[in-house]
């Protein structure tokens, strides 16, 4: 890179650095510096570079911004490479339905950053989310990482009902949908209760990798997860073991070690 195209990333990622720290409107960033540079230089880099000027922050790693703040602007970072954001459908209540799945938590933003800096561990692979909730991370990877095939599961009805609607609203097409878009994943929604799946049953997803967030938050779920996983790795046609990627807030240590245990 030259000098003075180099200069001019430092000071892009600079304003994205100081605008996002002071939690500035987002309207304020200078969105269209950063469409030009991403079509104009071959810094593959810039996208990541900001993501660790901004939410990966050390001073927001202590002291993280609000979860709408974080998601929205995650949603405009996605929209600049790819040309389209995610829009979520949610509660604003924290139980709603007798479930915490129909909002985001933190884990679902922390696992959907690392998936858009980590493209390859999804690319043209069928993923299996375990607990999609509300439906970011599996959004942000759909758009953003190119999976050939992408199951959002849960077990909870209106859960899934809210799924199938965020899946919609972002412009992806179901599996049945005859008028689905050949460039986009095969999407799919599927109700999945973790303690009473067979091998049989889960034989049907053949998922080359498998990803939770914010599962783990109290002892009979981690026992449940466990054991979905121990089924998932013993269902492969080729006996291979798909990768599993789990991002959790440490809520309490004991649970943290409990699930070491159990794994």
């Amino acid at each position: 890179m030259a000098p003075e195209e180099n200069a001019g990333t430092e000071l892009l990622q600079q304003s994205f650095e100081r605008r996002f720290l002071a939690a500035r409107a987002l309207r304020s960033f200078p969105w269209q510096s950063l469409e030009a540079k991403l079509r104009d230089s071959s810094d593959s880099e810039l996208l990541r570079d900001i993501l660790q000027k901004t939410v990966k922050h050390p001073v927001c790693v202590r002291h993280p911004p609000s979860i709408k703040y974080a998601r929205c602007f995650l949603s405009e970072l996605i929209k600049k490479p790819s040309g389209s954001s995610v829009t979520l459908s949610e509660s604003t209540a924290i139980i709603s339905h007798g479930t915490t799945g129909l909002v985001t938590w933190d884990a679902a933003l922390y696992l959907a950053e690392w998936a858009i800096e980590n493209p390859a561990a999804f690319t043209n692979r069928t993923v299996l989310e375990l607990g999609s909730g509300a439906g970011l991370t599996g959004l942000a990877i759909c758009k953003m990482c190119h999976p050939r095939a992408y199951i959002f599961s849960d077990c909870h009805s209106r859960v899934l009902e809210q799924l199938r609607g965020n899946v919609l609203l972002n412009g992806l097409s179901l599996e049945a949908d005859i008028t689905a878009n050949l460039d986009s994943p095969r999407v799919t929604v599927a109700q999945l209760d973790w303690d009473i799946a067979t091998v049989h049953q889960l034989s049907a997803f053949q998922p080359d990798v498998v990803i939770a967030a914010d599962v783990l938050y109290c002892p009979e779920a981690i026992v449940s997860l466990v054991g979905v996983l121990r089924r998932l790795a013993a269902c492969r046609e080729d006996q291979q073991a798909p990768e599993v990627y789990v991002a959790f807030t440490i809520r309490n240590p004991e649970t943290c070690q409990l699930f070491t245990t159990e794994l």
